[in-house]
């Protein structure tokens, strides 16, 4: 009993003392922001301060610094000058759409997100909704996919979440017809890129147009959609970095948030396929008319039984059923409704007669039925149905016919879909039904470190002040109760039990033995009618004495037990003595033997 309690004394203390150094370290990290190495040249951790007893201490402040990249870029833009400088916004109308929709007159505003961490961080904002939006800007100079890996990243914010829209962005190819001022859906692109989502459908595009070497077309190839969940991007509201990797062996990566979700080949992974088969279906062959493709027939050798009958119903009439008991044959099912009235605007010449709705006879209530009795119908025994024969297999079937293959007269092979149409300029063309999209730090390049490098200064500060900013443990655990409310479920059971446990362990003391279970001895007894609960030293007295009185009831009765041996022990030397001593007397005949020879 003392081990439980001394027990369950430790785990509160242990429990005191994790809770106060707990909050102790809540309290510390709420005045030091940690930041990665990488990072250090653009964060300025606030001198800390000690804030008074009545006042919260003061939220972490980080000092935004510009990305600035660290190798050869072919576009870059972090849009701190708070201006729209380099970019065109579309004059451009949509075909064969109504003019009121038309126009590409949604706005684009410079500015920062509206909960940043950051300020001074600023970013291409999405402001209209339901409106077509489209903005161009040139890169400094075109991209030739030749040896040289492509590069394109950047970032999104759904600030208000997202209904229906997209995010991507599109390179525009490199011909003499480009003119930013009329961008629109038509416009010729190299590549498609980036999130999108209407309804349920999460997606994440990664769309190229591929040239026809024989006929100069260009279709459109998607690549097989990333396996990862990617609800979370779209709905958490917080910035999420978009990377597309091609390289020239024609292997491409998908990344979000420097996570690889897609990845794949050109040549294997999108659809259709960049190349078409070596041999296609003739259009021109036709199935013989004799051409047999049943693989069942039926037999034509059988014969109906005679004993067949076609005509017999599926059902008939129990015969063996008897009416129910109380049965009403007189009383109707549905009665017209005594307390309806016609309506006052009636028109009997428009509406007809007015007749007052049927309900359901109450007199039938209490009775087994009413109205006419009819016997059950039940399965006839003796149905079998319309005869049919028997399927047997086709002695003359060929087959399912396919027409020949034939050469593919539209036959090429391309083993390097890497080497795309040159692209000149980079595009936002979208339609959203959700507004305040937030676009940040783009950076098209060949040098993945390059792209690492404007990564971290820019997305990696932005996490890092968010991750600054964000609540607590238990901050984080009721801000997911709030969007799951089964977890609370999972809290009472996570906290409860254990608490549960250790007060039943510690509580619940040994039960205290009857007085009919106390050993019987001579030594006294505690008095059952006497109060349960006495001080600590009198049990303690009476424990000894009983310890002591049963002590010696041992020893007296072990010295018993050892001259009750020694007793046993003589009295057993005596009897052999004596019949020692019988054995060595002579025995009657004996004595009269020898006297005889004495005389004699």
């Amino acid at each position: 009993m003392e081990l439980k309690w001394l027990l369950c004394v430790t785990l509160l203390i242990l429990g005191l003392v994790d809770v106060q150094t707990h909050d102790v370290e809540e309290d510390h990290g709420d005045d030091v922001i940690d930041i990665e190495d990488d990072l250090e040249d653009g964060v300025e951790e606030v001198e800390e301060t000690k804030p008074e007893a009545s006042s919260p201490p003061p939220s972490p402040k980080v000092t935004y610094k510009p990305p600035v990249p660290t190798g050869e870029v072919y576009f870059v833009e972090n849009f701190d000058k708070g201006t729209l400088e380099g970019w065109v916004l579309s004059k451009a109308k949509k075909d064969d759409t109504d003019d009121e929709i038309a126009k590409y007159d949604g706005k684009w505003e410079v500015e920062e997100m509206k909960d940043t961490k950051l300020p001074g961080d600023k970013g291409l904002v999405l402001i209209s909704r339901a409106k077509h939006h489209a903005i161009s800007a040139k890169l400094t100079k075109p991209f030739i996919f030749n040896t040289k890996p492509l590069i394109v990243q950047y970032e999104v914010n759904f600030q208000n979440g997202i209904e229906c829209g997209g995010a991507y962005v599109k390179l525009l190819s490199k011909t003499a017809e480009l003119n930013l001022d009329q961008f629109h859906d038509k416009t010729a692109y190299t590549i498609m890129f980036g999130p999108d989502k209407c309804g349920e459908d999460y997606k994440l595009h990664f769309i190229f147009r591929h040239k026809n070497p024989k006929t100069g077309k260009y279709e459109e190839k998607h690549a097989k959609r990333p396996d990862a969940d990617l609800k979370t991007y779209f709905t958490d509201k917080k910035t999420h970095l978009y990377t597309l990797v091609l390289n020239p062996d024609n292997s491409f990566e998908v990344l979000v948030d420097q996570t690889v979700v897609n990845s794949g080949n050109l040549l294997n992974d999108v659809t259709p396929a960049v190349n078409p088969p070596r041999e296609i279906e003739d259009p021109d062959d036709q199935k013989p008319e004799d051409w047999d493709e049943r693989p069942k027939i039926p037999d034509p050798d059988a014969v109906k039984p005679e004993d067949w009958d076609e005509d017999a119903p599926a059902k008939i009439s129990d015969d063996d059923a008897v009416k129910p008991e109380g049965w009403l044959d007189d009383e109707p099912e549905y009665v017209a409704d005594p307390d309806a009235e016609k309506p006052e605007d009636w028109d009997e010449d428009m509406d007809g007669e007015w007749e007052a709705p049927q309900i359901a006879n109450p007199k039938c209530e209490s009775a087994p039925g009413c109205g006419t009795w009819q016997r059950p119908m039940i399965d006839n025994p003796n149905y079998k149905g319309k005869w049919k024969p028997p399927m047997i297999d086709n002695p003359n079937y060929q087959g399912i016919w396919k027409p020949r293959k034939i050469p593919n007269p539209d036959f090429f092979e391309d083993l390097e879909p890497f080497k795309m149409t040159p692209f000149t300029a980079v595009g936002l063309e979208l339609w959203s039904m959700t507004s305040d999209i937030f676009f940040d730090n783009f950076i098209i390049c060949t040098d993945r470190v390059v792209a690492e490098d404007w990564a971290n200064d820019g997305w990696g500060l932005k996490k890092a002040a968010d991750g600054a900013a964000e609540p607590g443990v238990v901050g984080q655990m009721m801000a997911a109760a709030e969007e799951r409310p089964w977890l609370w479920v999972v809290y009472i059971l996570t906290v409860a039990l254990p608490v549960f446990l250790v007060v039943l362990f510690c509580c619940s003391g040994k039960k205290q033995p009857s007085a009919a279970e106390y050993k019987k001895t001579d030594a006294p007894q505690p008095d059952v009618n006497e109060e349960k609960e006495e001080g600590k030293d009198k049990a303690d007295e009476e424990e000894e004495e009983e310890e002591e009185a049963e002590s010696n009831e041992d020893k007296q009765e072990e010295k018993q037990k050892s001259d009750a041996d020694v007793g046993s022990a003589s009295q057993e030397e005596e009897e052999d003595e004596e019949e020692e001593e019988e054995d060595g007397k002579p025995t009657s005949e004996e004595e009269e033997s020898m006297n005889r020879l004495k005389k004699s």
